[in-house]
């Protein structure tokens, strides 16, 4: 034995979390925390995906006022309000509509918040990089748009 995990072995591996099987097995997760980029997670690589997803579990859950287990709507316009984001409740709605489970009352659950936050962050990232008077307006072509996404996707 090698003493590492691939990504096939993630969701064999008895994630710390049972509730975030599809987060430890997710590409994008381990991806972050292989230091050879062999498609494989050292005992290292792991224990920082755990810490990783621990710290995003206690952000999610001081966002969770009301201690349901997810995020409602009004829950996570204030999460994006609180880690600096303005953004619309017309786009907090989009969001919600396209992560949340289909219910009365939809909400967000841990690994669908963390995959937000992460692709937020990353495309304010590139954002940025593009708005160098950060004026909050960028003049972009089609495809200079589509490799900022591209190369940001997770």
């Amino acid at each position: 034995s090698t003493g590492a995990i691939g990504s096939p072995g993630l969701p064999r591996s008895g994630c710390a979390f049972s509730s975030l099987h599809c987060i430890c097995s997710s590409a994008f997760l381990p991806d972050m925390f292989d230091r050879t980029r062999s498609g494989r997670m050292d005992v290292y690589g792991f224990s920082a995906l755990l810490r990783f997803i621990q710290q995003w579990k206690n952000l999610f859950q001081q966002y969770d006022r009301d201690q349901s287990g997810s995020i409602s709507f009004s829950e996570l316009q204030q999460a994006f309000s609180q880690m600096g984001y303005n953004l619309s409740p017309q786009f907090s709605q989009l969001l919600l509509s396209r992560y949340a489970q289909r219910s009365s009352n939809p909400s967000i659950q841990l690994d669908r918040f963390i995959h937000i936050c992460m692709q937020l962050q990353s495309l304010t990232e590139a954002f940025r990089e593009k708005d160098t008077g950060m004026v909050g307006n960028v003049r972009l072509g089609y495809e200079d748009f589509l490799t900022m996404v591209m190369t940001r996707m997770l």
